[in-house]
């Protein structure tokens, strides 16, 4: 089966109408759907996510996601082993735009052998993922 782990950019872009990602985050979600992929998002992703709808569009579009989209993934939760060796590498890299959910998604990817990630985010490409 074909996964693909879903970051906040993409979500966010898919649920933005004024995000310049917009138009081809709509596109890729539905052709994924279509092709009968498994899309995967941690909890971390869900947070940062429903954060960031609530405070930049509005709680409905944050109720959207938490209610219409997020059943329709596979949830990877953070467990304690992947938060403390995420906190490691996010203090170790002293990249500002990096992300502490940015690193925890890395670990899970690799953890579950993912190689594609749904993503507008370079940081992906930058550790080795194919983004979509």
């Amino acid at each position: 089966m074909k996964a693909c782990f879903v970051d906040t950019s993409a979500a966010y872009a898919a649920l933005d109408a004024s995000d310049e990602f917009h138009e081809r985050a709509v596109k890729t979600w539905v052709a994924k759907i279509e092709e009968k992929y498994s899309m995967i998002i941690s909890n971390y992703v869900i947070v940062e996510t429903t954060a960031l709808l609530q405070s930049r569009i509005g709680m409905e579009a944050a109720m959207g996601f938490t209610e219409r989209l997020v059943p329709l993934m596979r949830v990877e939760w953070v467990d304690e082993e992947t938060h403390k060796e995420a906190t490691t590498a996010y203090l170790l890299t002293s990249k500002r735009k990096l992300s502490l959910v940015d690193c925890t998604s890395f670990i899970i990817m690799r953890r579950l052998g993912l190689k594609e990630a749904f993503a507008f985010d370079r940081h992906f490409t930058e550790q080795g993922f194919m983004t979509a």
